[in-house]
Order: C-alpha cells, then structure tokens, then sequence
C-alpha cells in the first residue's frame, strides 16, 4: 500500500544508506525516495544521503530538546500531530517556570531537590535551564556542589534515565563506533571522568556520571554553551570500592579496577575517537580522576589536544582569584604571602603553580616564589630527604626540619595564607585559626574541600576566631554569619563555576585547540576585577553568584582576544566586534528561539511501499 506517513515514521533515528534494522518502525531520507518494507521488519533504503531526523507526533513530548509541554499553541499542536496529546490548557513559558517552582518548594531534602530539577532536564530541556538561569545562586548548590556529591552517591537511588555516554574497559576497540551512537553530531564540549576521586567522597565508579552532567548543565546555564554541544561521558573500567561492588543497585562494572596498560589504551583510543569524529577544537574537560592519572594525562595530552584538567586547573584559577581580591584588603603583593597547604594533591599543585605564575609576573623569580610555598599531605610538612616523594612533591620539598602534623607547621612557618584541598573535615583547628590572627592582622583563610561535609573549618568558626579579621573563602557554600559585635559577613564560595563555563565557551567560540596556563591566569584576573569595593566589605571574595552568566561572558570575550592576538584561534577571519561575536552564540533557554524548522520533515515528501 502506499500511505503518508505519520508520526511512526520518526521515531528511529538516523541510519547510514546501506544500514538494516528488524525494527517495524520506517525511516524518512532525503527527496521522496521509495522505501522497502519487508513483512519481516527489515528495512532498506536507496543509497542516498541521509539527514539527521526531525520530530512530529508523539515523539515531540518525548524530545527534551524539543518539548514545551503545553506551551505549544493550538496551531503548532495542530503541524506537529500532538493535538490531543495534551491537556487543552496553553500555558507560557513563566507559568511553566512556576509550576516547577511550585513543586520543588514541596520538597525538603536537598537530594529530592535534585531529582525534580534533573527530572525536568530529561523532559524539558529549555524549560529546565530557564529555571535555573532565573536564580543560579539557588539552584547551583543542587545541581552542582554540594548535593551533586549526594547525588552521585545515591546514583543508584536516583538514577531515572540514561544521560551521556558509558564507555567501559571492555569497549576498548570500538570506541569510535559508540560515538557514532551518541544523537548529536556537532559535539563542542565533553566532560569526561572515571569516577575514582569523585569530589572528597572517593571511588564511586560509574555513580560518578552525575560529576559530567552536572558540569555540562553548568556550562550552558553560566555559560550559554548550547547543551545539544555537550557530552557527559563516564569512562568506566571498575570500582575499587567494596560497597558499590556488594551493591544490587550498582549501576557499573562489578570488577576492580582495571589500571596499566590497558586503562592507557583506553584513554588514548577515547582521545582520538573523540577527536577524529569531532575536531581537533572539541574540548575535552578531564575531571576527578586520581591524582595517579590526573597529572599524568594533563601532561600527557595539554600540548596535543584542546584539554584541561578542571580539578587542577580550574580549582588554581578560582583559588588565585580569591587571592587576588584579597590582595585589596591586604594591600599588598601576591609575593609578599607566605602559603601553606593542607594538601598536596591535584588541587594543591594546580593552585601552586598558578600562584608562582602570578607572582612571576609581578617580577618575583622562579626559584623565590617557589620558596613561599610549603605543603602538609598526610605524612606531614613535605621537607627535602623524605623518601617517596613524587615529580610534583619534590618541587615544593624546602630544607627544613620534619613537622608531623598541621598545627605544628602553622605555629613553625607562621604563614598568611593557609588554603584546605585535603577533604578533611575540621582540619582547621581552633588552635590553628587562632595562631593564623595572631601571626596576621588580616589573614587569609581558604577552606576549599568539597562537599560541605569536608570542608577543613565553618565559616563562623573563621570568622568568630579571627574576630572578622579573617578573610575567608571556600569551596562549597555557608551562609552568612553575623558576630555578636553585630558586623555581618557573607562567605566568598570559591566555585569552580566562575571558570570553567566561561573558559568552555571562549574556547569554542574561537577555536583554540590548546589551552596555555596563561588562560588560567587571565581568567582569575578577571573574575578578581568584577569584586567590588562593597562585596569586600561584606566578606565576599568573588562577584555574587547571580552575576555568574555575566562574569563568563567577560571571561569568554577576553578569552577570544587573547587567542586572536596571539595566533592560537582557529576561526577565521577575526571578528571585528568579539563581544556581539561571542553574545551570537550563546544559548537561549526561551521557547522564541523555537521555529517549527525544528521538528519536522514535510510530511508528503515521505512515502513508503508495502512489499
């Protein structure tokens, strides 16, 4: 028989010329062209080009990227064969938003928090983004840190769909083909993790997919990466963590951890699957691995991939910034401050490394500024002629007698900054926070660790020691605290979310295919500029959360001239004006960006042939 066809014939996705499926569903290709419908379900198709799928019927309210639940209009449920599908009721976009808002004011713990909001990402793309555009300083801490932590460690619990790509040690050989799974064909941006340091929390293995989701949504929602761009990917070769591998609800591989050689060849065959299918400028964001691999593949990959390591390089740029802003109260140099860390991770050695940048540019050598430095990991002060010190250990290794413990190196080196990446809760001692005010008239408090949960001291015990004289930053958020004199702070949150967006979305606007520390250190500079005198006095060391989406459009712009005045963009010609540039680009999480070219094919021009 021959018939139009009607909303079964999009439901499939597309289908190279010559490919099969024993599905009894069609697939629509370019011009009109016959198709040959076998009673067995095969299916086949001339050899001509096929375009990528476009939506109508019921597949409309099953498209994130494409619903707008009953914000359609009548006329457009009408085209899209939905009408009926519906409830009659038309409701716009705001009303949608405070439905949303309605519903997730009825729930009480963060967690549940979490599910409606990811819940609606599955459903209604734009409309998820468009709620948390509409107060980003109330919804980061859900869908990001601290209850992205939670999250990942109830992924068994709160998993409902399927985001992302799961590539496993055993599909090692075939990478390149689950690529060509994945819907989206014009990749920009992928987060990648193997789930073994997932925040402070550990090894969570394939539970570590919510870490790439919830940095991708971020990417667009601070940054206006258009999420369609994204991929969250979770490389999964196993879990070294008993509780996970006795779990029934495990989503993952139930084997330890697979490492060497093999993890190796992974990685690399991921690297340039990701890139042949690509491009060279996709950007390929590495995130909470082991500190066994993160510098390793850092090293590894910076100079012949667009990569960045988030945990190293992201953590540095937002930790200089809070330094840089606190150079204002200070009043004085970034090689004036003596630092001591709780830590000697990824973390610690990117944050080092950026603050030896900057004191370089102030004029200070090398060899000096690497001598304000000093380290505290779990066996004490790391001090020259102590045995097993890695690579990135001996660079900060100073002649000086063993210490054992924190306490002991605070009271000894008397330092002005002392800064937490350990994840040890409470490591930041009263006795310690008192000797750091007594040493300093103002100093200079980081407590970075995340989630909440391991973060190394409060923001009142900081300031509540101190007397206010403390200046305090750290990684997850804290309200604000008011003293008994009645001065009223409100705590700087050193977020990761101030760098990465931005830095995301200058990178692919202009096409950099490697990115130089000196992005890092820019990209701090500018968030640094954007703390006002008045957000000092109040405590903050960053720009208020609620200018997020600003702050990463200034970053991008810079982010752009910098690569076009220094040969490292890929897109040509130059564009005059980089600031309209860049603003072309961003995403809108509004319905007006919707025509009805986004849904589907003309209907006559598909026909099919019973056989």
């Amino acid at each position: 028989m021959n018939s139009v066809i009607g909303k079964q014939v999009l439901s499939i996705g597309s289908r190279t010329a010559s490919s099969t499926a024993t599905l009894g569903i069609w697939t629509p290709v370019l011009g009109n062209p016959q198709v040959r419908v076998c009673h067995s379900g095969t299916i086949g198709i001339h050899p001509v080009k096929n375009l990528p799928i476009k939506k109508r019927g019921y597949d409309v309210t099953r498209n994130p990227h494409l619903n707008k639940g009953m914000a359609f209009t009548l006329e457009e449920r009408l085209q899209l064969g939905i009408h009926g599908l519906l409830p009659p009721c038309f409701l716009s976009q705001d009303v949608q938003v405070l439905r949303v808002m309605k519903s997730y004011e009825t729930k009480s713990s963060d967690l549940d928090k979490y599910i409606i909001l990811m819940t609606l990402q599955d459903r209604n793309e734009k409309l998820f983004y468009r709620v948390l555009t509409s107060d980003i300083e109330r919804f980061m801490p859900i869908v990001y840190t601290p209850t992205v932590g939670l999250a990942c460690q109830q992924y068994g619990l709160a998993f409902r769909r399927p985001r992302g790509l799961f590539i496993t040690i055993h599909d090692k050989g075939h990478i390149a083909t689950m690529l060509n799974s994945w819907p989206e064909e014009d990749i920009k941006a992928i987060v990648v993790t193997d789930g073994e340091r997932i925040l402070g929390l550990g090894d969570l293995g394939s539970y570590g997919m919510g870490i790439p989701v919830g940095k991708l949504a971020l990417y667009t929602a601070c940054g206006g990466v258009h999420p369609q761009q994204c991929l969250p990917v979770l490389l999964d070769v196993g879990t070294d963590n008993e509780t996970l591998l006795n779990d029934p609800l495990y989503i993952g591989l139930k084997h330890k951890r697979i490492r060497g050689k093999q993890y190796d060849e992974l990685v690399d065959e991921f690297m340039q699957a990701v890139t042949n299918k690509y491009g060279m400028n996709c950007l390929i964001q590495f995130e909470d691995f082991a500190n066994s691999n993160a510098f390793r593949i850092l090293n590894k990959y910076r100079n012949k991939y667009c990569t960045f390591n988030d945990d190293i390089q992201g953590t540095a740029s937002v930790a200089v910034a809070g330094i840089l802003a606190a150079l204002r109260i200070t009043n004085n140099k970034v090689s004036d401050h003596k630092f001591v860390f709780q830590g000697a991770g990824e973390a610690a050695m990117g944050i080092a490394h950026l603050i030896i940048m900057a004191m370089e540019k102030e004029g200070t050598p090398r060899e000096e500024a690497i001598g304000k430095i000093w380290m505290v990991d779990s066996k004490g002060l790391i001090v020259k002629g102590r045995g097993n010190l890695n690579h990135e250990k001996e660079m900060f290794a100073h002649d000086h007698p063993q210490v054992k413990t924190l306490e002991e190196a605070v009271e000894i080196l008397r330092p002005s900054a002392l800064i937490g990446v350990a994840a040890i809760a409470g490591a930041f001692t009263e006795k310690i926070i008192k000797n750091m005010a007594a040493f300093n008239e103002r100093p200079i408090i980081f407590a970075l660790s995340n989630p909440t949960s391991k973060a190394e001291c409060t923001a009142e015990q900081c300031y509540q020691l101190t007397e206010g004289r403390g200046i305090f930053a750290s990684g997850s958020p804290f309200s604000k605290v008011t003293l008994a004199n009645g001065q009223t702070f409100y705590p700087g949150q050193g977020n990761n979310a101030y760098v990465f967006p931005g830095v995301a979305l200058g990178i692919i606007a202009c096409g950099v295919r490697h990115i130089s520390e000196d992005i890092f250190l820019r990209t701090a500079e500018i968030i640094a500029e954007n703390v006002t005198d008045e957000h000092l006095a109040e405590g903050r060391l960053y720009p208020p959360l609620s200018s997020i989406r600003d702050i990463s459009f200034k970053i991008a712009v810079r982010i752009v001239d910098y690569a076009y005045k220094n040969n490292l963009a890929s897109w040509y010609p130059e564009p005059e004006d980089k600031e309209s540039f860049v603003r072309s680009l961003i995403y809108s999480p509004d319905y007006d960006s919707f025509t009805m070219d986004n849904y589907h094919w003309p209907v006559q021009a598909m026909q099919i042939q019973d056989v």
